[in-house]
């Protein structure tokens, strides 16, 4: 099966390129040492009203992987939660109904809609709780996710399938057959043209369905889009929104030069 996107609809989907792929533990390592060094002045992003944030990992990750995006979090003034489920690799019902409890438990705990932030397939399963539960969810912020439809897009097909199968035991019930179907509540695709496990343009939303949906791109490579200090700048924005008042990402000042500023076409 072919893809294409509405941004190009003569993109053929196909995952980034080797170069991009072998480049990624270097440039994470500068993504790395640039969170370390800028930590501190990360303490005066926009702060948080307590609310639920709830973090979902990468695909072969845990939540150590995490670790530094929800410290940062949680003195941001947020309830953050990672999701205790060991590592990302299997994709079944089991796993989805423990993933739906997490969501209900830091729902039921602070007592107010959460956020979900989540890292590649991370964000992917994020989209799909959302779906699942709206009513419990404030809004979800995916970070250079396989949003599309076809796997064509991601470097990590064939190890996925490999331990999956073609359709995963949650598809066989119906279920993740939308992933590029946003669900209905303030969505956020944070992205980069250097990613090099997914394509980006397998990470792009189009507002079709729900007009409260952005693409945020920034300067990053994959491996990397869990310290980049312009996506923590960019969730910290996000996360800080009123409930109810929800407005597209805009960077101002000299924060605007950590983003691109060419158009997602």
């Amino acid at each position: 099966m072919t893809a294409t996107t509405a941004a190009d609809p003569g993109f053929r989907a196909h995952p980034p390129s080797r170069l991009l792929a072998l480049t990624e533990p270097t440039r994470a390592m500068a993504e790395i040492a640039a969170f370390a060094f800028l930590r501190p002045a990360m303490s005066f992003l926009p702060r948080g009203d307590g609310h639920g944030v709830l973090v979902l990992p990468g695909f072969l990750a845990s939540d150590s992987s995490t670790g530094p995006m929800r410290r940062l979090l949680g003195q941001l003034g947020y309830d953050v939660a990672g999701w205790k489920l060991g590592r990302n690799v299997r994709v079944d019902n089991v796993r989805v109904q423990e993933m739906a409890r997490c969501v209900v438990e830091l729902n039921d705990r602070t007592g107010r809609k959460i956020s979900i932030v989540g890292w590649s397939l991370g964000g992917v399963f994020a989209r799909e709780l959302a779906k699942l539960d709206p009513d419990r969810v404030r809004q979800v912020i995916t970070l250079g996710s396989p949003i599309s439809d076809n796997r064509d897009h991601s470097n990590a097909r064939r190890l996925f399938e490999m331990l999956n199968g073609r359709e995963p035991e949650p598809m066989r019930q119906g279920n993740f057959r939308k992933l590029a179907e946003a669900p209905p509540v303030p969505t956020t695709s944070i992205l980069t043209k250097a990613d090099g496990v997914v394509h980006w343009r397998g990470s792009i939303q189009h507002p079709d369905t729900n007009p409260q949906t952005e693409n945020i791109e920034v300067f990053a490579s994959h491996i990397g889009l869990g310290v980049n200090p312009a996506v923590m700048l960019a969730i910290a924005d996000r996360l800080a929104q009123p409930e109810g008042e929800w407005s597209p990402f805009a960077a101002r000042g000299i924060a605007s030069l950590a983003f691109p500023r060419g158009r997602l076409h």
